[in-house]
């Protein structure tokens, strides 16, 4: 193997991703944060959930919303439902993996929150019946994924598709996008210093 070639080709895919990315998720990223900046000035909060890698994307972003992105400023109400193991192992244990989120959202969420889910595939069967209980509900279903968008393209609005085949490049993108978002909900709420 050559390490120096190996490095570059995936330099290279990322970079390239990038563009593409840019131009693909760029209108669902302003819807996104628009309906982002009306949750939270009503009050309402973020619930963000995925699985493996997209179950640590899930903390990274709530966290950075809770805690902070670049400056010190009030915290905003996110929750990932990635996090409390009790749940997660008795969800699991009583009803089955695929009710891990619907069944947190159902005790969690509200009418005028938004649910992020997140699934490199779009297929991962567990956000894609959280999503479904949070329309129920009344919150907003969103989500980021990749490759074709998979069952996610029917279950939110907006819908972020990286536009790779590459679980890897696709999460790259993802917590990209998620800083991004806590960066510009900053900004459109007020909260950055001058």
């Amino acid at each position: 193997m050559d390490i120096n070639a190996f490095f570059d080709a995936e330099f290279d895919e990322h970079l390239d991703l990038v563009d593409k990315t840019r131009e693909a998720t760029r209108a669902p990223f302003a819807k996104l944060v628009s309906i982002c900046t009306k949750a939270l000035n009503e009050g309402n909060k973020l619930l963000f959930f995925g699985n493996g890698g997209s179950a640590a994307d899930a903390q990274h972003i709530a966290t950075e919303f809770t805690v902070r992105y670049i400056n010190d400023r009030r915290a905003l109400p996110a929750i990932s439902l990635t996090t409390d193991s009790s749940a997660l192992t008795a969800i699991g244990n009583d009803f089955g993996f695929d009710y891990l989120f619907s069944r947190q959202i159902e005790a969690l969420g509200r009418p005028g929150d938004i649910a992020i889910g997140i699934s490199t595939s779009g297929n991962s069967r567990n956000v894609n019946l959280g999503l479904e209980k949070a329309r129920e509900m009344g919150l907003i279903a969103t989500g980021w994924t990749g490759k074709t968008g998979g069952a996610m393209v029917d279950l939110c609005d907006p819908l972020m598709i990286v536009p790779s085949n590459t679980t890897a490049r696709i999460q790259e993108m993802h917590i990209q996008i998620g800083q991004m978002l806590v960066g510009a909900l900053e900004h459109t709420l007020g909260l950055t210093k001058a």
